[in-house]
């Protein structure tokens, strides 16, 4: 899942046109290191990813590289790491629920400024992760499944009805502001869809669409 793009690809981000090329970009250039062992791997930029051995599987973990504050990317750290954080999320769930599955998605962001996107659907108070879930979204779509993680500024749920045999995954994440470019923060939302069909995949799409643009009408489309 790690050193090849189209495993990378089922977690890594989503679906996006230039999905590939960031891959390539962060995992695969002449600049990635991976350790003699192959338990580590240093990725462009110096953020490192160690593997090791647990009773329940195997842990991955990503170390951040040292902040270098007169860096272009210095003002993106802390979105660096939410990020990891998100990605590192759906590694998880596509190893333990979709090793060999395809996934589709559905990817939208909104700015911030008018509260949490989380609250906004009302995923604040959603039990703690491993506990099974049931509830209808400020979207009208009823879903259900079990809370796979939160954190202060994340939600992450498996949902039923988001994979013709098992689960989906639905993220929710409140990103931190970035002057002149994010000043008042903002959210996105990360769906992963398993064996639906195109007219399934579409209402899902739609569904999200619709109270995007009802809620943030100066936001991009949901592809």
């Amino acid at each position: 899942m790690l050193r090849e793009p189209a495993k990378v690809a089922q977690w890594h981000g989503w679906e996006a046109d230039d999905l590939a090329a960031e891959i390539n970009e962060i995992y695969f250039k002449d600049t990635v290191v991976e350790g003699p062992d192959h338990t580590s791997l240093t990725v462009d930029g110096g953020d490192e990813f160690t593997l090791r051995p647990v009773p329940a599987g195997t842990e991955v973990s990503v170390t951040r590289a040292a902040l270098d504050h007169n860096s272009e990317w210095a003002a993106w750290d802390e979105d660096i790491t939410q990020s990891w954080l998100t990605f590192l999320q759906q590694l998880r769930f596509a190893l333990e629920h979709h090793p060999h599955g395809k996934r589709r998605t559905a990817f939208f962001s909104v700015p911030g400024g008018d509260g949490s996107a989380i609250d906004k659907l009302g995923l604040g108070d959603v039990p703690k992760p491993g506990e099974p879930y049931s509830l209808t979204l400020a979207t009208g779509e009823e879903i259900s499944g079990k809370v796979w993680y939160r954190t202060n500024h994340q939600v992450g749920l498996t949902v039923h009805s988001y994979a013709e045999h098992g689960d989906g995954l639905l993220i929710v994440a409140d990103q931190p502001p970035i002057a002149e470019i994010r000043p008042d923060g903002g959210s996105m939302v990360i769906v992963s869809t398993y064996d639906l069909g195109a007219h399934r995949l579409e209402e899902i799409r739609n569904s999200w669409d619709s109270w995007r643009a009802e809620n943030y009408p100066t936001s991009d489309p949901v592809h």
